[in-house]
């Protein structure tokens, strides 16, 4: 049967990360990841991101949508055409499925994140 995943008992093992060489824009800041929870197709995971100040371009698959929950420090997503959508502590965004854009990190950030990828099924 399955269970209710309870972020605040679990430890996951962290996973660390940088930005692709070819994507960076500043910086090369580190990102970490704690994932507490992927279903059993894969379509869906949830966790906890950090990151370092820096920024990079970002390039969504067309089946890959992003849910997010800032917890701590800013970040700044950009499209193609400029627009800016700026998340502090308390503000939650949808990076939908197609994006393309930059992600910067203005001060470190901390973030919730549930991810649904359709290629997944």
């Amino acid at each position: 049967m399955p269970s209710i995943t309870e972020f605040r008992r679990q430890s996951p093992a962290p996973e660390y990360d940088h930005p692709r060489e070819e994507r960076r824009l500043v910086g090369n800041p580190q990102r970490t990841t704690w994932n507490h929870f992927t279903n059993a197709s894969g379509e869906v995971s949830a966790g906890v991101w950090a990151c370092e100040r820096g920024s990079w371009r970002i390039a969504f698959a067309p089946n890959k949508d992003e849910y997010f929950y800032v917890l701590e420090g800013r970040c700044r997503v950009i499209d193609e055409n400029g627009y800016a959508a700026e998340a502090g502590p308390g503000d939650a965004m949808v990076i939908p499925a197609g994006f393309k854009g930059v992600f910067e990190v203005v001060e470190a950030v901390r973030k919730h994140y549930v991810i649904i990828d359709r290629a997944a099924c």
